[in-house]
């Protein structure tokens, strides 16, 4: 359903650093950068599926109240490395790993990055 996502940053350098620790666990890597943003793919695909932009009208990049990106993690062990690479690099914690009640494998961690974005990563395998 989603070709894409974009999250704004106010410090591209910052947020580059932070988002190639904590894409690389769920095996993101960073593909494209410009000044203006930086694109993350997972190995294999064709295109950048994840972006961190600097806003294109030049204004103050601000998170959004309700607002997530919810990222598939292979394993939950995935998920345990996505929290604790978020953590060192910077992040809130807005929910450290474990089983949520909205199935019987749903295995998620959540944080805020750097600007206060709200990020997730779950796994719905039973391991």
């Amino acid at each position: 359903m989603l070709l894409y996502v974009t999250l704004g940053t106010n410090d591209l350098y910052r947020a580059g650093h932070f988002y190639d620790a904590v894409l690389s666990p769920l095996g993101y890597r960073r593909q494209r950068s410009s000044e203006e943003e930086i694109g993350y793919a997972a190995e294999g695909d064709t295109r950048c599926r994840f972006w961190v932009v600097t806003p294109f009208n030049h204004r103050r990049a601000t998170s959004g109240n309700g607002a997530m990106v919810a990222l598939a993690a292979e394993t939950r062990a995935d998920v345990d490395a996505f929290h604790a690479a978020a953590i060192a690099a910077g992040a809130v914690d807005e929910g450290e790993p474990g089983l949520r009640s909205y199935h019987a494998h749903f295995y998620t961690a959540y944080v805020r990055d750097l600007d206060g974005n709200k990020l997730s990563a779950v796994c719905e395998n039973p391991r």
